[in-house]
């Protein structure tokens, strides 16, 4: 495959800075804990329906505490319509349990910390350190992992591949925005079905590696 200069990154990320200078999670959430809970949540299924759910959940149940005195059952009533909800609300209870027993409710700020939470993976864990601790991690999801090797910002087949590769090869200015630039583009510019290519701001650089 063909893979981006450093040059290239450079021109690559200047224009997602220019076009969306602060790029936002589009998860809705009020504080570390309901992040993390959001994040948990949308494993395999998308941040709108997602939404949807915890606007309902979150006015009842935002602390670990009352996410627990809610209730595996009573909680699977509010995500019902979320992909894979029933063992999602297992975690959620579970994680809420451990965040009390063992960090005094409160979300740990570090990687190694919050992956010993159920129902936090990698993934999960970049998002949280990210968008509410400002650390500048590379959070990989299903977006991430077909994009960036079709762009040739990475090669790799898994989310730790890619993950490693981006964070070597972006320049450390970019990589507290990269990820969001990155996700917010496969999910409305670079589809996996009829990419808008067109409409590309990075047509002109993006190397369209088919993957074959």
């Amino acid at each position: 495959m063909t893979l981006l200069s450093e040059k290239e990154i450079v021109t690559v990320f200047e224009r997602f800075k220019k076009a969306n200078p602060e790029p936002k999670s589009e998860l809705e959430y009020k504080d570390p804990y309901t992040l993390l809970v959001a994040v948990a949540l949308s494993a395999q299924t998308t941040d709108k329906s997602v939404n949807k759910a915890t606007r309902e959940l979150f006015k009842v149940a935002d602390t670990p505490e009352k996410m627990i005195e809610l209730g595996e059952e009573k909680l699977t009533e509010y995500i019902r319509s979320i992909g894979l909800y029933k063992n999602k609300a297992k975690h959620v209870i579970e994680m809420s349990r451990m965040l009390v027993n063992e960090f005094n409710s409160q979300v740990p700020q570090t990687r190694q910390e919050l992956e010993r939470l159920a129902g936090v993976g990698r993934k999960t864990a970049n998002v949280v350190l990210n968008v509410v601790f400002n650390k500048p991690t590379m959070p990989v999801d299903t977006h991430l992992l077909r994009i960036s090797p079709k762009i040739g910002l990475a090669e790799g087949s898994t989310p730790l591949e890619i993950e490693k590769e981006l964070v070597e090869r972006i320049p450390q200015e970019y990589m507290m925005h990269a990820h969001h630039w990155l996700i917010l583009h496969g999910r409305y510019v670079c589809t996996a079905k009829n990419p808008k290519c067109g409409e590309c701001m990075i047509n002109d650089i993006c190397k369209h590696n088919t993957g074959e």
